[in-house]
């Protein structure tokens, strides 16, 4: 499980170092893809198989546009952890989370995957689940 919010810098090259405590999950490779509220999701190769095969399910079952389903598998990026424990994010996942070289980034856990957010985007949307959990929306 992944948890926490930690802070990051999105380098030149479109490389972030991953958490510490994240790393050991994601080595040798991880998943990159569109994610909700416009931010990079970050996943494991299990978390990878299983949203591959509920999309393809859901296909079948109806549930899920072919659309979606092109959209989502031709998004989505296998990528290697380098030996300093980065990532590099591809100009496509950067334009569609608003991120931009040489600056910061929030990297937030998410339980089953990680997040990437754009500093303010990312404070927007934890005031506003803050807000729901507290029952004041």
């Amino acid at each position: 499980m992944f948890v926490g919010t930690h802070e990051r810098q999105l380098d030149p090259k479109g490389r972030i170092a991953l958490p510490a405590a994240f790393r050991p999950k994601f080595e040798p490779t991880c998943y990159l893809a569109l994610g909700r509220d416009r931010c990079v999701e970050v996943l494991t190769t299990d978390a990878f198989l299983t949203v591959a095969n509920d999309a393809i399910e859901k296909v079948r079952r109806g549930e899920m546009d072919r659309k979606q389903q092109r959209t989502l598998a031709s998004n989505m990026v296998e990528v290697t952890v380098d030996a300093q424990g980065r990532i590099n994010l591809d100009e496509k996942l950067r334009a569609y989370a608003g991120l931009e070289l040489n600056s910061r980034v929030v990297v937030s856990g998410a339980f089953g995957h990680v997040e990437i957010w754009d500093p303010a985007r990312h404070q927007r949307m934890n005031e506003s689940g803050t807000q729901e959990l507290a029952g004041t929306e």
